[in-house]
Order: structure tokens, then C-alpha cells, then sequence
């Protein structure tokens, strides 16, 4: 997703300009998108026509129309999005007050206006536009002497670094200077990858090379982790993953991608960290049942979709009170697995930092007290 102009006001009334990019920038553009709202867009318009003998025909228009949003239609299939409303500014074609649909297509601008712009939805423009925030996933393919760094998002690779150092040949007899340039290259590529790579967002990391080259970079990576005390590098040891790869080459990220144990391993990577949150909760609920009541706050998406604008209002107060206090909020997608999961718990779920009595005995006393 493109964010082609933003103004938004102290009062949070104001309007985006936005372009979808990729199918997945509809389910983004659907998370934003509320009854009331003013969406500006590029649309077909069916029109009559009356030639000078009389006869009536007629033909298929672009023009652009704005709409009062009234139904929001989103296809998770096909990845489609409908909107109905009432056209707010006439022009030849379409008169004030009439309805039509618009259907936003793929590199195509739309304008959405809002009288208030609330934090999660504007968390969700900055998720739909920032690439990083999308990439789950990142790689290094290597060789002797070079390494590409990326971040694989659904739609593209994006090259981070590209690490190039002389390695010169082992002579016989003494290997020394290339043991000291094999170690310059290790440490330029762990640099690269504490520089770029967010591990909050990203869930696996593959390494990837010919021969035993990336078995020899982890080695070192994580004994320098260990001599420096890198914390972000051993509480993320596990996300990493060694797999070959012909060379160093950007190109050799096509090969790793598709080897089965690596697409088994990435299968809904994006989703993995929500789904461990879950597991997490379960477990707390079942052996510490007075903590479940958050310091981890974990919501599933309708809640905060709700057309309902004093409980959606109260579901974003709620978010914001968690972050405003240190605690982490996880917005679940409906059409995961995890998010159905929740659905269950009827939406919404929590983990306290410290357990807290049981409500219900406290309840029950307050009554016997008034008693």
C-alpha cells in the first residue's frame, strides 16, 4: 500500500489518499473502512444515453464519485472490495443522493476522509505502508566473501544489505589471512542483521548457503552473541534456520523458498506469533487461572470493525490504556485460525503481569456485605 497524502487535523477529522498495491492491501483497506465515512474513488457508472432520433441506449463510464459509506463488502476469497453509499458531490453522470458502488481496484488511488482518525486505524495505515512491518520473514544467502540480507514480505523481497569482502586463498602451509577476513566478513554480516532486521516483527530467519559456510557464520554469530552478552540475538536463536542454497546470490532465495522443509516451517508465518499468543493464554488459563483476567492484551479484528461507533470507541479505549501502560496488544485476523479461536472466548482475551482474586468470590462478598 501507497500513502499518497495524509491530513489529518488536532481534532483527528481528516482524509488519506491511499493505493493498493497487492491483493492483501484490500483487507487492509477493509480494516479501515466504517459506515459514515467518505470514500473518493475511480468507478464504472452505467448511464443512459438518448441519441437525436430518440432512441435510448446505454454505456459504461469511468468517473469519479464520492461516497457516503453506508455497506462495506469484502470478499476474503477473491480479495474484493465493495463499497455502497450515496453519491455526496453530482456530476453529469450521477446525481447528489444517488446510490452506487464502487468497486476499489489494485493501482488505483482512493481518498478516505474520517471525522476521527482513532489510534488502531491509524496503526493499520502505517502496517499497510511500512514493507518492514509486513515482512515476517528475512534471509541471508552467502558465500565466501558475499551476502545478500533481506526481508521477504507476500509480494516482494527486499534487499537490506549486500556485504562484499575480499577473502583471500588459503596458502599452503598458513590459512591466517584467510581466517581473518572470513572473520571481518561474519562480523560485517552480523552488523548488517542487527541494523536491519526487527525480530519483534520477524518470526524466521534462514540462512542459507553452499557447503558449510552458514554452518560456519552461526557458529561465530552466536559465540560473539555470547561473548557480548547480545541478548536480541540469543532470545531469537530459535527463529533461525540453515538451509542450502548454490551460492550467495540474491537469485538463490528462489531455491530456498521452495525447498519443502522451508515451506512447511514459513506455512502462515505471519500468523505464527498470534497463534503462540493463544497457546500461551490456554496454558495460563488452565494452570494459573487467576492471571488470565493483561499485561497482554489479544483482540480479535470484528471487535474493532464494529459499525457501532460508542463500542468500537470503547474497544480502542481499552487498546489504548494497555499500550498508554506498558502492556502489548495483539489484534487477531478473523480469517486465521487464531482469530476464530478467540471468537470463542467472545473476542477478547487478557494476561495480567501479577494473578488477581477471583471476581466472582469479590462480587459475592460485596453483595454479603450489603446484606
Amino acid at each position: 500500500m501507497k500513502l499518497l497524502h495524509k491530513d489529518i487535523e488536532k481534532d483527528n477529522a481528516g482524509q488519506v489518499t491511499l493505493m493498493p498495491e497487492e491483493a492483501e492491501d484490500m483487507w487492509h483497506t477493509y480494516n479501515l473502512l466504517q459506515v459514515g465515512d467518505s470514500l473518493r474513488a475511480s468507478t464504472i457508472r452505467k448511464v443512459q444515453t438518448e441519441s437525436t432520433t430518440g432512441s435510448v441506449g446505454s454505456s459504461r463510464v469511468r468517473t469519479t464519485l464520492t461516497l457516503c459509506v453506508e455497506t462495506i463488502d469484502f470478499d476474503s476469497q477473491a480479495c474484493q472490495l465493495r463499497v455502497k453509499g450515496t453519491n455526496l458531490e453530482e456530476n453529469q453522470y450521477v446525481k447528489m443522493g444517488a446510490y452506487h458502488t464502487i468497486e476499489l481496484e489494485l493501482n488505483r488511488k482512493f481518498t478516505l476522509a474520517k471525522k476521527s482518525w482513532d489510534s488502531v486505524v491509524l496503526d493499520r495505515i502505517e502496517q499497510a505502508c511500512d514493507a518492514t512491518q509486513k515482512a515476517d520473514v528475512a534471509a541471508v544467502v552467502m558465500q565466501e566473501g558475499l551476502a545478500n540480507l533481506v526481508l521477504v514480505t507476500p509480494a516482494m523481497t527486499l534487499l537490506r544489505a549486500k556485504v562484499e569482502v575480499t577473502i583471500p586463498r588459503k596458502r599452503r602451509g598458513s590459512c591466517t589471512q584467510h581466517e581473518k577476513a572470513l572473520e571481518r566478513f561474519y562480523e560485517a554480516v552480523m552488523q548488517a542483521i542487527l541494523r536491519h532486521i526487527n525480530f519483534d516483527v520477524v518470526k524466521c530467519f534462514l540462512v542459507g548457503s553452499p557447503g558449510f559456510v552458514k554452518d560456519q557464520f552461526i557458529a561465530y554469530l552466536f559465540r560473539e552473541a555470547v561473548r557480548q552478552d547480545n541478548k536480541l540475538l540469543l532470545e531469537n536463536r530459535p527463529k533461525f534456520m540453515l538451509v542450502h542454497s548454490s551460492s550467495g546470490h540474491k537469485y538463490s532465495l528462489k531455491e530456498i523458498l521452495s525447498d519443502p522443509t522451508v515451506t512447511s516451517r514459513l506455512s502462515d508465518t505471519k500468523a505464527a506469533g498470534e497463534v503462540k499468543a493463544l497457546e500461551d493464554f490456554y496454558k495460563m488459563l488452565q494452570h494459573e487461572p487467576d492471571r488470565p483476567h493483561s499485561f497482554t492484551l489479544t483482540i480479535q479484528q470484528p471487535l474493532h470493525l464494529h459499525q457501532d461507533v460508542p463500542t468500537r470507541s470503547r474497544y480502542v479505549r481499552l487498546v489504548d490504556s494497555v499500550r498508554d501502560n506498558g502492556g502489548n496488544v495483539r489484534i487477531f485476523s478473523s480469517l486465521h485460525v487464531s482469530g476464530e479461536q478467540l471468537t470463542q472466548l467472545s473476542g477478547v482475551a487478557a494476561m495480567l503481569r501479577f494473578p488477581i482474586a477471583d471476581l466472582s468470590e469479590e462480587e459475592d462478598g460485596s453483595s454479603s456485605d450489603e446484606d
